[in-house]
């Protein structure tokens, strides 16, 4: 199959090259995101594989559809940005990727953690400066904590076990419980008891209307005064100004983000040499208790050799079982 690859870094031609080494598909790569604007570049090709922040609209898939393609392969577990009434609509399947790194989104989440307790970026700074003052460095240990993990798949299941070797008392949220959450001493509660009693909150959530802002000011407002916030999931789990909000007045204590709502015209690229125009993002940078990385929690190298190797597994499935590929995305 010819497949056009959108949105492509170098580390994603070196490993889909490699996990194609035995296939015949055509992959072609462009280094623009996906947009109404970009999407001609798709046009006669019977395949898209778009990423995390590539956007699948009407719009977008109808002009697609129009020009032959008929497979949106994702390369990521989400699929919030993809219009999936319409690709029904319009005969296009879509295949995601259900799980790449349950264990490395996990291990980053622990590592904004820690690095926001024990203010790991302010005190390497300070050694290469020369400064061995220990004043303004003062974290708190993690033991006999409380810990609320927002949704208990994979990369929450992984949580739990991560935190519980800490020595945490272990709270979770989920629709649909996991016995072996509960085993590993995860205690299923109600989400305001989780608000109220967590000294952290960890989000391990897909994004749809029922998670969309789920951290607002309503929530914050349930919180402990101080409270640790840490999101890998999507960003638009979070409402931006309300925890800009929460920062100011001393109800949020640290904030790790690994995921932004507005990452699309951000995260994956260099602007080191631009002005960023994103005000709520560069106020957010601006607070000494904040850490921001840029959607890294899924980069490791057995995540991308994942990705790569289920993202030519779906491509090669739909090419011989188009009805019904393993991975189609089937619910909005």
């Amino acid at each position: 199959m010819r497949v056009a690859v959108f949105n492509s870094k170098s580390y994603d031609e070196e490993f889909l090259n490699w996990a194609n080494r035995d296939h015949s598909h055509e992959l072609v790569y462009f280094k623009p995101h996906l947009s109404l604007e970009t999407c001609g570049l798709g046009f006669g090709f019977a395949g898209i594989c778009a990423f995390v922040n590539d956007k699948l609209s009407r719009s977008v898939l109808t002009k697609l559809a129009e020009h032959g393609t008929r497979l949106i392969a994702l390369r990521c577990a989400g699929f919030n940005n993809v219009d999936l009434t319409a690709a029904r609509e319009l005969g296009i399947t879509v295949t995601r990727i259900p799980a790449y790194s349950p264990h490395g989104v996990a291990e980053h989440a622990v590592a904004l953690i820690l690095a926001l307790d024990r203010k790991i970026p302010r005190a390497f700074n300070r050694v290469r400066d020369g400064n061995f003052s220990l004043d303004g460095l003062m974290g708190f240990e993690l033991y006999g904590k409380t810990i609320g993990i927002l949704g208990t798949g994979k990369i929450g299941l992984n949580m739990v076990r991560i935190m519980r070797g800490f020595g945490m008392e272990v709270l979770v949220c989920d629709p649909f419980q996991n016995l072996e959450c509960s085993e590993m001493g995860g205690r299923y509660v109600y989400l305001s008891e989780l608000w109220e009693k967590s000294d952290i909150i960890s989000l391990h959530v897909p994004l749809n209307p029922e998670t969309h802002h789920m951290i607002n000011a309503q929530a914050l407002t349930q919180m402990k005064r101080g409270v640790m916030i840490i999101n890998t999931s999507r960003g638009g789990n979070i409402d931006t100004a309300a925890v800009i909000g929460g920062l100011k007045s001393g109800q949020i204590g640290f904030l790790g983000l690994d995921v932004y709502e507005e990452e699309g015209d951000l995260f994956f690229d260099d602007l080191s040499c631009q002005i960023i125009q994103d005000d709520f993002f560069m106020r957010l940078l601006t607070f000494p208790n904040v850490i921001v990385t840029g959607h890294q929690g899924f980069f490791t190298d057995s995540a991308l050799h994942n990705i790569a190797e289920t993202t030519i597994h779906n491509i090669s499935d739909y090419e011989h079982h188009a009805v019904a590929p393993e991975n189609q995305v089937t619910r909005q």
